[in-house]
């Protein structure tokens, strides 16, 4: 004959109370929600990040994901930053500061070493320029308010010209090669891969580059609230991405060619434009900060932004 065993009913209910606990634990767990650094880049360095998905592996034990989306040009990505719409992003020189300009809520999260010699001012092949002195008088095309306008402005600075010796003419890059080909303007500065691609497409003669003139970082932004909260994401980030610069520096045949899928370009242009850049990414100092502080002075002298800025308001966090 079968025994029939039964617990105490207080041995029930506790099981059952346990269970309910433990299923109310998980369902809380499941509902808390988790941290996201969601990343507006540009094509170029940051998509080689992203398709070695590196980063996300270095951020899951913070119980971190990442988003990505991308975007065609970096004060795009400063106005998303803005509202509210991404954490993080890549850019040059000139667009955070005009965002500052503009109140919005940026702090600086990382640097790259100075890049000077990816950005020049070039001439036709068949132009009979061959100082810069000799540009006074002359139309030079260039993208306002970006980080060849400054470089423009040292340029000429050491070679005893003002601002005003030249004829501006300010056009995006496409119009500007436009009107470089076809004789509209006497030179165009402009930076990589676009100057890659003139000089390799073109034969286009580079005059000056801002060797010794501006640094021409890539800079890594990040929103206040966000480098509050989230400093150790940021580090992370900011190391993955030098990562890639450490890789980059060691396999610039593999990186060109990627580069050359990612940007769509023909693979001399980028082989021409990896061989020339510096690598290495690292978090914000007060020198570089210095040297943004220098580039905002002189665009409000040039009043291309309408009010004095104090770039430490930008300085991350944790800026020692």
């Amino acid at each position: 004959m079968t025994q029939i065993f039964s617990l105490p009913r207080r041995h029930i209910m506790a099981a059952g109370l346990a269970a309910a606990a433990l299923s109310a634990s998980s369902l809380a767990l499941a509902q808390k929600p988790a941290r996201v650094l969601r990343i507006g880049y540009q094509k170029g360095w940051l998509s080689l990040l992203k398709s070695r998905g590196t980063l996300e592996k270095r951020l899951a034990p913070l119980g971190a994901s990442v988003n990505w989306t991308e975007f065609n040009a970096g004060p795009v990505q400063l106005e998303a930053l803005n509202v509210g719409s991404i954490d993080f992003g890549d850019v040059g020189e000139a667009p955070p500061i005009f965002a500052q300009a503009a109140g919005a809520p940026l702090v600086y999260a990382g640097a790259t070493v100075p890049r000077p010699r990816l950005e020049a001012i070039i001439l036709p092949k068949t132009s009979p320029i061959r100082t810069v002195a000799e540009l006074r008088g002359k139309k030079i095309a260039l993208n306002k308010g970006s980080n060849v306008h400054y470089f423009l402005v040292k340029l000429l600075e050491k070679n005893g010209l003002k601002y005003g010796d030249v004829q501006p003419v300010f056009l995006a890059p496409p119009d500007a090669r436009a009107a470089f080909e076809r004789g509209a303007v006497d030179a165009w500065v402009i930076w990589d891969p676009f100057l890659a691609a003139a000089q390799k497409a073109l034969d286009a003669r580079l005059l000056a580059d801002a060797t010794g003139l501006a640094s021409n970082r890539q800079y890594y932004f990040t929103s206040r609230d966000f480098a509050t909260k989230n400093a150790g994401i940021l580090r992370v980030a900011i190391q993955e991405i030098n990562a890639i610069d450490t890789w980059v520096s060691k396999n610039k045949a593999a990186a060109a060619t990627e580069l050359s899928a990612v940007l769509g370009l023909d693979i001399g242009v980028t082989e021409l434009y990896v061989s020339r850049a510096a690598y290495g990414t690292a978090p914000i100092t007060r020198e570089i900060l210095a040297e943004q502080q220098a580039i905002a002075d002189t665009f409000f002298a040039l009043k291309l932004i309408p009010k004095k800025l104090n770039l430490l308001h930008a300085a991350p966090v944790d800026l020692s």
